[in-house]
């Protein structure tokens, strides 16, 4: 049993959402949905809440109404290995969304996720802080995050 799950606040879109989801990571999957009864605060048949899986950590999306909206203070990173995944992730999340910078979307949903390759936190901590400082002002000036340009800027490449 994962001890800390993550709750998500949904207005009325909580499992169409983690369909979104669960359809974008390979693993994800619904683990259950819960719908409102006939006597229950939302239209019966609807979900409640649905459990979910992305990645083998578990999330809850509840229907709570439009009383609360997702903001940039909370977001979910995913971390990748490869530009390959960091443009998968970003093409299939910004799907609807917006995009931000430095790695950063909102989806069609509001939520927002951080696409980062592992390389960048490489290069943020290289032990010459030169290298960390070009490769930190090259993730500034991007939306989405380029390996191969955060690569060429700790080096000091120009192109």
């Amino acid at each position: 049993m994962q001890k800390i799950v993550d709750c998500l606040w949904f207005d009325t879109q909580a499992e169409e959402a983690a369909e979104f989801y669960t359809s974008i990571f390979p693993d994800g999957e619904i683990l259950e949905v819960v719908r409102y009864g006939e006597g229950g605060p939302g239209p019966a048949g609807q979900a409640m809440s649905v459990r979910f899986r992305l990645a083998g950590q578990d999330f809850v999306g509840i229907n709570g109404g439009p009383h609360f909206q997702f903001n940039e203070a909370i977001s979910l990173m995913v971390q990748c290995e490869t530009q390959e995944e960091v443009d998968y992730y970003w093409d299939r999340l910004l799907e609807g969304g917006e995009p931000s910078q430095c790695g950063w979307l909102k989806d069609r949903y509001g939520l927002s996720w951080q696409v980062t390759p592992t390389a960048l936190f490489e290069l943020m901590r290289d032990p010459d802080p030169a290298r960390a400082a070009r490769a930190t002002q090259a993730m500034l000036g991007m939306v989405k995050l380029d390996i191969a340009k955060l690569r060429q800027a700790a080096d000091g490449v120009t192109a």
